[in-house]
């Protein structure tokens, strides 16, 4: 259950950031955490607040942080983001993306950072592939399309026959709906398979990828014994915010390369609004809550 409290201003530590949030993202890890889904990797301590994405204004600056000053706009990944103060490990934010509003900048960090670890750290997508991407007007998948175009590779996308030209639009050269179109139909072409889906979704994706081809999924976990009884191969995401990859990207953003999509806005204490929305698990892009 999600409800509005008032709640002590935290005070950064060394190596910490004190962000005044103006809007923070909502992704669904936010609400498997609350439901207890991920009791074992991530237990909580209530009350807890939720978010990690977070887009502000730095308050106050821990002992030991350095090329971050007062009043500057950033962007990136804090702790207990749904509040008007959050705090932030210094190496996990960066000046925020010239070219976006702090609402479009909280929709990046979570989104970005996975899309990039998946295709490029797991995947190691090389220009000229053919990548599929489930899932891909979603909130990582519509970075994934991009960062896979950007990269060289031909990109095709899944989703709900709404968002079909949306992810046209993103730069897939195909984009299949998913109630109508198999994936079987593209024959065993696909040199990367980025799933952002998991569950029955995830199944008729082998259908697509090439033998020797590369399974990448964040959303379950699949074993080398499965990729082999496919003929292919799989590797595990392990995304990690950077204040180095978040400057990538946002040169990409700011030079028009990447474009993040917000989705729905809901104010603050509309909060549990935004969790059901997202629970549904057809949106398009990115969930974001203002703040300021």
């Amino acid at each position: 259950m999600l409800v509005v409290e008032e709640a002590p201003r935290p005070k950064p530590k060394p190596g910490e950031v004190l962000v005044r949030v103006h809007a923070a993202g909502v992704n669904p890890v936010d609400w498997k955490i609350r439901k207890g889904y991920m009791r074992a990797a991530a237990p909580l301590q209530f009350p807890a607040t939720p978010g990690f994405d977070v887009a502000g204004t730095v308050e106050a600056i821990g002992e030991g942080v350095t090329g971050l000053h007062n009043g500057q706009a950033v962007f990136g990944r804090g702790s207990g983001t749904y509040a008007e103060y959050a705090l932030a490990i210094a190496n996990q934010l960066a000046p925020k993306p010239s070219t976006l509003s702090f609402e479009q900048a909280a929709a990046v960090n979570i989104g970005a950072v996975t899309a990039w670890a998946g295709l490029f750290e797991a995947a190691r997508v090389q220009p000229g592939q053919q990548v599929l991407i489930s899932g891909a007007a979603g909130g990582v998948g519509h970075f994934a399309v991009q960062l896979a175009r950007w990269k060289g590779a031909r990109v095709i996308g899944t989703s709900s026959a709404a968002n079909v030209n949306y992810v046209r639009t993103l730069g897939a050269e195909k984009a299949l709906d998913y109630h109508t179109t198999p994936p079987a139909s593209l024959g065993r072409t696909v040199d990367v398979v980025f799933d952002t889906v998991g569950g029955e979704a995830q199944t008729p994706l082998w259908d697509a990828l090439k033998p020797d081809g590369i399974f990448v999924t964040i959303a379950g976990r699949i074993t080398e014994e499965t990729a082999k009884q496919h003929g292919a191969r799989t590797a595990g995401v392990s995304a990690k915010t950077s204040t180095e990859l978040l400057q990538m990207i946002s040169g990409l953003i700011d030079s028009g390369q990447l474009i993040p999509h917000v989705g729905r806005v809901f104010p603050l204490d509309q909060a549990a609004a935004a969790h059901a929305l997202s629970e549904q698990g057809h949106g398009r892009g990115r969930i974001v809550l203002k703040v300021r």
